[in-house]
């Protein structure tokens, strides 16, 4: 597999956790810059390490995966989602929330990340060394959920108060985006 495949690879399974971080920096305020290294850094972790496990795995349990992958991946999100809508709905006092919690952030990550593990499977056919990929997915991953991160922080001190609700519906629409390419394509 060339180098250029594998970037393609990268990029294309990056942009779930670009959006999800759009969205992360819609919603906290004063986004930190702790808090943008350790989301974007959660996030190219499962990314990369994902393909790695299905790379181990190989096709053995593909076929039992490839048919739920979807419905998960469109639960979870479509849970965090919601829940951020519900919240963005409720009064708010004059503190806003200035983070989210870890387990969002490991749910989040491991929504993002299971169109990955299926590139994994598809690896163990087509790749010997699955070092190079799994590194680039994770640098690629990083810098793309950094950038959207910051993307989002710009658009959120532009929109106000709507901007939990932006972001909930946002993670809804991937789940959603999610569920509709593996069901119709």
């Amino acid at each position: 597999m060339s180098f250029i495949v594998i970037i393609l690879i990268a990029i294309g399974l990056s942009m779930d956790s670009f959006a999800v971080s759009i969205s992360n920096g819609l919603t906290i305020k004063n986004l930190k810059l702790k808090q943008t290294i350790l989301i974007a850094t959660s996030l190219a972790v499962f990314q990369a390490l994902m393909p790695l496990l299905g790379w181990y795995l190989g096709s053995n349990i593909e076929q039992y995966i490839k048919e739920i992958d979807h419905w998960v991946a469109f639960s979870l999100l479509s849970f965090i989602g919601i829940k951020m809508i519900y919240e963005s709905r409720m009064e708010q006092g004059d503190e806003e929330e200035n983070s989210i919690s870890f387990k969002t952030i490991i749910i989040q990550s491991i929504a993002t990340s299971i169109d990955a593990f299926a590139v994994g499977i598809s690896f163990a056919v087509l790749v010997s060394d699955i070092v190079l990929p799994i590194i680039i997915i994770g640098i690629t991953t990083f810098v793309f959920s950094f950038v959207g991160l910051k993307i989002g922080k710009i658009l959120g001190s532009k929109l106000g108060n709507s901007v939990e609700l932006i972001g909930g519906v946002i993670l809804i629409g991937i789940g959603v985006k999610i569920l509709i390419e593996h069901l119709l394509f």
